[in-house]
């Protein structure tokens, strides 16, 4: 499940469409991941999770910069997000799984506002990359 040449053209593009709204579109990411998945929550009690909330918007917007650095990274995620992982494993103990319903949570955000230019292969490579996010995330976990 490599990245294509295809598959890294298309997230670029989506990337730079996005521009200075990646923040909003993972902070709108993670209210939905709250609201549908409510045991995500588990991780962020001390947070304020209304939606709308400072907090919030400020934790979408490291999930944003995470995911900016990922696209400038395509080569070596692994290593570009060992310091996020370390601190999800080590620190945090996320549960991997919270990963990937934050993912599918992006997709549908993604989809709801780019309906036009969220066409199956966009998709499939959004789905790819957030997959290898999710690997390179989890990697540190036995």
């Amino acid at each position: 499940m490599e990245l294509s040449a295809v598959d890294r053209a298309l997230l670029r593009a989506l990337w730079r469409k996005l521009g200075d709204n990646v923040g909003v579109y993972t902070t709108e990411a993670l209210e939905r991941t709250f609201l549908a998945f409510p045991s995500t929550k588990t991780y962020f009690l001390h947070l304020d999770l209304r939606p709308g909330s400072a907090q919030v918007k400020a934790h979408g917007q490291k999930v944003a910069d995470a995911l900016t650095l990922a696209v400038d990274h395509l080569d070596d995620l692994p290593g570009a997000l060992s310091a996020l992982s370390d601190l999800h494993t080590n620190k945090l103990q996320v549960d991997p799984i919270n990963f990937k319903l934050l993912s599918h949570c992006l997709l549908v955000t993604l989809a709801r506002h780019y309906p036009g230019d969220f066409s199956p292969a966009l998709q499939a490579s959004l789905h790819k990359f957030l997959s290898h996010v999710i690997l390179a995330l989890a990697s540190n976990y036995h």
